[in-house]
């Protein structure tokens, strides 16, 4: 059975395909030669049926939400009710992180109720079900690894985040490393860990071909993780995060050389500076991969609004080039997000997003800014509050203080826009 990408390369142009050309205002000739040449992805199952998605050049930037119960916490009503919110609020993916509970079932769940894109890191199973069993992390079989991935597959999951540039070679540089925080990755963490203890190299990166073949398989996208990401400033374009992303690089093209849809997870901690540097270098090493960043973060003191400074390099990490955002809640660092955390969090990105859409589209996505301008100067109340981002929580501002003016309470009868249209009216300085 051919792939999305196969179909793509054959001139097919898919039902998905047409429905991202339609919701993109782009035709659909474009979308597919874009597929067919891995510069974008729709995540997908041959056994899930979602809203099609695309991610990549020339498209909106999208924007995906992690949940999942934990150790700590382990409520699955809980987690698909931040599902649904997130999705309501505009995330355009998924992701679930699960660890604690029955972490099958939180999966299922979320496939079979909420009508997004899912994504998974598979790896965690296969570590956490080997502890729970009073095993350590090396006696995870490369067995166990693969089996975890195939039984997501199996139930449906879209795209999979690997970390395949986790390798023996890359641990030995880390644990010589003068790295403020080693790994914060937990998948590069477990990977790191049985490489240290087996001193072996990592199975996904050593059987990469048969990972290709599983994901083929199910014409799902692999993400490829950063697993050596930068947890912190400090730590920021340093060789370990280099070296995976060269990695990572050389990866990419055996995926798409199988038909496999893959993208390139990006950096977490980062100076503003740097930001667009690594984008450039991703989308030239790359050859114009999708790229997925976790925030980045320009500032390690954000909490507890890191969802604000994940705003500000989403969007400029956007505006150069990224594709996909990982929204980041005002929980980072500190918790389980609560549902008011998963608000903040998406709002943020999809502010971030827009923002970035604005350069790297133009008239097509700042459309709507004018409309807001041009309500805002008529004091098109109704308007105005339809056009935000949380229509919501914008009427239930505005209608705080209601002004007999017909303007907003701050500025009231001496609101400059109809002070100015009054002395407009009149005509022309003579």
């Amino acid at each position: 059975m051919g792939t999305l990408i196969d179909a793509a390369r054959r001139g097919v142009i898919t039902e998905e395909i047409k429905a991202i050309a339609e919701a993109e205002r782009v035709t659909p000739e474009k979308i597919r030669s874009r597929v067919a040449r891995g510069l974008v992805v729709i995540p997908r199952n041959i056994s899930h049926k979602v809203r099609p998605v695309g991610i990549g050049q020339g498209l909106t930037v999208k924007i995906n939400t992690n949940i999942g119960t934990s150790q700590d916490f382990c409520n699955p009503d809980f987690e698909l009710k931040k599902a649904k919110l997130a999705v309501k609020l505009g995330s355009d993916t998924l992701m679930d992180l699960s660890t604690g509970g029955d972490i099958d079932a939180m999966r299922n769940r979320i496939l079979k109720e909420v009508e997004v894109p899912l994504g998974t890191v598979p790896i965690y199973q296969a570590f956490i079900e080997s502890l729970r069993k009073n095993r350590s992390v090396s006696d995870v079989t490369e067995d166990d690894m693969f089996n975890s991935i195939e039984r997501h597959l199996k139930d449906g999951v879209d795209f999979i985040t690997v970390h395949c540039g986790v390798t023996l070679e890359a641990v030995r540089l880390l644990t010589k490393s003068r790295r403020i925080m080693p790994i914060v990755s937990r998948g590069g963490c477990f990977h790191s860990a049985w490489i240290i203890a087996r001193g072996e190299e990592n199975p996904l990166y050593k059987n990469f071909q048969y990972l290709l073949e599983l994901a083929r398989g199910y014409d799902v996208c692999l993400s490829l993780g950063d697993g050596l990401r930068p947890g912190c400033i400090a730590d920021s374009f340093d060789s370990l995060m280099n070296m995976e992303l060269l990695t990572v690089a050389r990866l990419v093209e055996e995926a798409k050389g199988k038909g496999v849809q893959c993208m390139v997870e990006g950096p977490g901690h980062m100076p503003l500076n740097q930001i667009a540097i690594n984008i450039r270098m991703e989308k030239y090493l790359c050859n114009g991969a999708p790229y997925y960043v976790l925030g980045p973060l320009p500032t390690d003191t954000a909490s507890p609004y890191d969802h604000i400074a994940a705003a500000i390099g989403g969007a400029v990490a956007a505006a150069a080039g990224a594709d996909f955002l990982c929204v980041v809640t005002p929980a980072e660092h500190l918790a389980l997000p609560r549902l008011e955390d998963i608000e903040e969090g998406v709002t943020a990105a999809r502010i971030a997003g827009h923002v970035a859409d604005i350069v790297r589209l133009g008239e097509k996505a700042s459309s709507i800014d004018l409309k807001m301008a041009k309500a805002r100067s008529m004091l098109d109340w109704k308007t105005q509050i339809g056009l935000s981002v949380n229509p919501e929580k914008a009427e239930a501002i505005h209608g705080f203080v209601k002004s007999p003016s017909g303007t907003c309470s701050m500025c009231g009868p001496y609101c400059a826009l109809k002070l100015m249209r009054k002395f407009m009216e009149r005509g022309n300085i003579a």
